[in-house]
């Protein structure tokens, strides 16, 4: 009888640390506008704080390598936190007011921006 116990026991542990273990790790390459670093630290530190599990910047290739669990974040919420700090990634660009407080190390030739230019129709 306390072998039986001690089974189940086992076996729901291993139920319910599957069922932790299970979620979705996503790895992923963004590409983030920086030089030095003291940027490496702050793109990784922003990085962490929007939920990624590991960051690693490189400053000759501007790739940040990027892990996260998909039910705690994503790479929006990752490249805005970047953003919010003064860098410019693949898909957002910092506010001209935080990047101009970046220390003159950090200020990078930043990436044009985009304008959209509505179509009008002729009359």
């Amino acid at each position: 009888m306390k072998k039986l116990s001690l089974l189940s026991m086992v076996l729901l542990g291993l139920l319910f640390s599957n069922v932790l273990i299970a979620q979705t790790t996503k790895k992923e390459t963004i590409k983030v506008w920086g030089n030095c670093g003291s940027c490496k630290k702050k793109i990784e530190k922003a990085a962490k704080l929007a939920g990624a599990s590991s960051a690693s910047w490189d400053s000759e290739s501007h790739e940040l390598a990027v892990s996260y669990a998909e039910e705690k974040s994503s790479s929006a919420k990752i490249q805005e936190a970047i953003a919010k700090v003064g860098y410019d990634t693949q898909d957002f660009t910092a506010d001209d007011k935080v990047y101009d407080e970046l220390p003159g190390c950090c200020q990078y030739d930043r990436k044009p921006k985009v304008t959209v230019m509505s179509e009008t129709k002729p009359q």
